[in-house]
């Protein structure tokens, strides 16, 4: 018999580009259980206290250092240069577009989305998930429809919360670090925010938040291995998520503000 021919592996997908359909295909799931109604409300409310309440010191404490370092580095350079007034101005737009939404995507990931890859990965190498699956139960709208409103719901809060402190913590530091009275901060903050900025924020956020539950299940349930592969799982979420987050914030900047 002739033998057959060497498999080549390079032939094969990579694991994390397998992974990465399988979690689309879970969130695709999810988010029809959830058009339809299929949601488990107790287990809703435990993921909205999880991913909201029990991140918000965080966010907020966060936010005080961004807005109160911002001023450091920048409001000095524009008092120097005579023009204090932008100084709140500048502040909105930079903490709108950018900072709020994607520092708030960065920290809902180290708190949240690692206990959600966790926690179902755990369960996953545990045969937790088959157990479930045994009782006739869809694993999909039990565990993940839950964690994906939660976040949807959360994102956008936490988002606004982080731009509302960093704007209150600037004009504080800009006031007793560079003397620029309040209502010169507030003028500017009136004049160069566009009315389309807090909502193109807020959208920002919920799709981040929606690839942060997508992306964290989606790793979660497809653990292989022993308890060893939970950590494995847990970081490749939290490297996954940054990368295609970032990607997104690109295209949705180019989208949103040109």
């Amino acid at each position: 018999m002739t033998p057959a021919p060497p498999r080549n592996r390079w032939l094969h997908s990579p694991r994390w580009l397998n992974r990465l359909g399988a979690s689309c295909l879970i969130g695709g799931q999810a988010i029809s259980a959830a058009a339809k109604g299929r949601i488990n409300f107790n287990e809703l409310i435990s993921e909205l206290m999880e991913a909201g309440p029990g991140s918000f010191l965080i966010v907020v404490i966060t936010a005080l250092a961004a807005g109160t370092v911002f001023n450091i580095q920048v409001a000095a350079e524009l008092t120097k240069q005579g023009a204090s007034s932008t100084v709140g101005g500048l502040l909105a737009l930079g903490l709108a577009r950018e900072m709020a939404p994607i520092l708030t995507a960065t920290l809902i990931t180290g708190k949240v989305a690692t206990a959600y890859a966790a926690q179902l990965g755990t369960m996953k190498v545990t045969e937790q998930i088959d157990a479930i699956t045994m009782l006739r139960t869809d694993p999909v709208e039990y565990l993940v429809v839950p964690r994906l409103l939660a976040m949807v719901v959360m994102a956008p809060v936490q988002c606004l919360l982080f731009f509302w402190v960093g704007i209150w913590s600037g004009q504080l530091s800009s006031t007793w670090l560079y003397s620029i009275p309040p209502s010169v901060f507030w003028n500017s903050v009136r004049t160069w925010m566009e009315p389309d900025d807090l909502p193109s924020m807020l959208l920002k956020a919920v799709i981040f938040g929606l690839q942060i539950a997508v992306i964290s299940c989606g790793w979660g349930l497809t653990t292989k291995g022993g308890p060893k592969e939970v950590g494995t799982s847990t970081t490749g979420a939290v490297v996954m998520i940054l990368v295609t987050v970032a990607l997104m914030d690109a295209l949705l900047t180019k989208l949103m503000f040109t």
